[in-house]
């Protein structure tokens, strides 16, 4: 029930940005940046989407788009962070996720632990570049094993940084081929 009021409200929110235009398309990019760090479901890339014009050249509202996403994905990340410090103390949470039916805590820990062994922070930044791929699940494991604020968020604002310039990418070669 949880779940489906949240896609429900993710994809309304999705509508929201990719009509999202001026200033104020802004603070709903934002807005919609920091709900998917940690709460709603779906495309954080949707916000490539929006049609903003702030009056500048158009590499420039793409850029503005995409450093405001990173600074609302960073600071959601954080909050999520702050659960996850939450919830190392709380051992019912814990269990209850060990013992649900996919295993989720144990799959994301083993990867996240693989990544954070071998990358520390950049291993974060790494996962969270990937287009296309939930990154609510290593947000929140590397949020359970980790412990520097300050480092979660630049990696956070990195990575999302990063997923954007990636799907950018991708798609100015799609583009450019077709």
């Amino acid at each position: 029930m949880i779940g489906t009021l949240f896609s429900i409200l993710g994809g309304g929110l999705e509508a929201l940005v990719e009509s999202a235009t001026g200033w104020a398309g802004m603070g709903i990019v934002f807005a919609y940046s920091f709900l998917i760090a940690f709460v709603l479901p779906g495309p954080s890339e949707v916000v490539l989407l929006a049609p903003i014009d702030l009056g500048v050249p158009p590499a420039a509202n793409l850029l503005s788009i995409m450093l405001v996403s990173a600074t609302g994905k960073a600071i959601g990340s954080v909050f999520a962070f702050h659960i996850g410090q939450e919830a190392k103390q709380s051992g019912p949470v814990v269990r209850w996720l060990r013992r649900s039916r996919f295993d989720v805590l144990e799959w994301s820990e083993r990867r996240s632990v693989q990544l954070a062994q071998r990358y520390g922070y950049g291993g974060l930044a790494i996962a969270l570049s990937v287009p296309f791929f939930p990154d609510t699940i290593s947000i929140y494991a590397f949020a359970i094993l980790e412990t520097d604020y300050t480092k979660f968020a630049v990696a956070t604002f990195l990575g999302s940084l990063g997923r954007l310039t990636v799907t950018v990418g991708l798609f100015s070669g799609l583009v450019t081929v077709f």
